[in-house]
């Protein structure tokens, strides 16, 4: 089943939508969540409250990619909880690794002026997303925004480990440079 089907289902208010996506997206979602929480029973709730989340919005929301639209919810219900778990205690895992990674190419501050700032990062790191090649895209993506590790994407890919940290250190520098072009600090 298509995504344009399953958006349908949702439309239409019918349970299957949400029998759909977990049929679909299951997996994929249940991955993000784990990546990120470390936790199988954390990440089967977040993706629990994600099928909720999309029931919930759709509609009014008509997303394009509903692997993406989950995947977002699922990502921010991890994080959030996260968040919540790490609050008395520190922890290890790729969140700290990936945050740090980053943290070179976005101030990583909570404290944003306006909801256009928030937008206008989110559209310059989409358009630079955009222009990568689909591979290095895949690469990004993997590791910034799935959270996964370095070992398992390079496995994966079919890369040496050196190699695949090199190729992220690059598109690092390159989102530094295009966010810089676009008058955001960095």
């Amino acid at each position: 089943m298509e995504d344009s089907d399953i958006v349908a289902l949702y439309w239409a208010r019918s349970p299957r939508a949400l029998e759909e996506s977990a049929r679909r997206y299951g997996a994929y979602c249940v991955s993000i969540a784990q990546n990120i929480t470390g936790s199988p029973q954390d990440a089967e709730e977040c993706v629990n409250d994600a099928w909720l989340r999309a029931w919930e919005s759709i509609p009014p929301q008509r997303p394009v990619s509903l692997r993406a639209y989950l995947g977002k919810l699922v990502r921010n219900l991890a994080l959030n909880r996260r968040r919540q778990n790490t609050a008395e205690k520190r922890g290890g895992g790729e969140v700290p690794a990936v945050l740090e990674e980053l943290s070179d190419c976005v101030s990583g501050t909570d404290v944003m002026e306006t909801e256009a700032e928030r937008a206008e990062i989110a559209a310059a790191i989409g358009e630079f997303l955009a222009a990568l090649p689909a591979r290095q895209r895949e690469i990004f993506l993997a590791r910034y925004f799935r959270t996964e590790r370095v070992r398992d994407i390079a496995a994966r890919l079919g890369m040496r480990e050196g190699a695949l940290s090199a190729a992220l250190s690059r598109l690092r520098a390159r989102l530094r440079a295009h966010l810089t072009k676009r008058g955001i600090s960095v």
